[in-house]
């Protein structure tokens, strides 16, 4: 198996990039966009256990547009022949001293590349 094909790894990039980009400014149409629309995708978050594109959209489309901005403190790519790959991000949200951290499968699909799976969770602060 390729890991990490160059032209492949630089689409993924991209389409983590825009994800990012669509996060922060909470562009809701575009977070939906990158989805797979399928009952098998999922979304593990803080708070919430989505099952399925249909909960996925619910659940932005009622999600607060404030407290959204990150710095992003390291990404992983990794992908796994043409049509797979993982990327894994470490994050700070603005105000918090909590450390985030965002794992995604995405997929190659008809349409593009699609996150179907994915799972955000935070670390506890560290004592100082």
């Amino acid at each position: 198996m390729d890991i990490n094909l160059p032209n492949v790894y630089a689409e993924v990039a991209r389409c983590s990039d825009r994800y990012e980009q669509a996060l922060v400014s909470n562009d809701v149409a575009t977070l939906d966009e990158l989805f797979w629309v399928s009952p098998h995708t999922l979304r593990y978050g803080v708070t919430e256990n989505l099952y399925g594109y249909a909960e996925i959209c619910a659940f932005r489309a009622a999600r607060p547009a404030q407290g959204l901005q990150r710095t992003v403190l390291k990404t992983v790519i990794t992908t796994y022949g043409r049509d797979a790959a993982t990327v894994n991000i470490e994050f700070q949200r603005t105000g918090s001293a909590h450390t985030g951290r965002q794992s995604q499968t995405w997929l190659r699909t008809e349409q593009g590349w699609r996150v179907v799976a994915a799972h955000v969770s935070l670390l506890a602060p560290q004592p100082a």
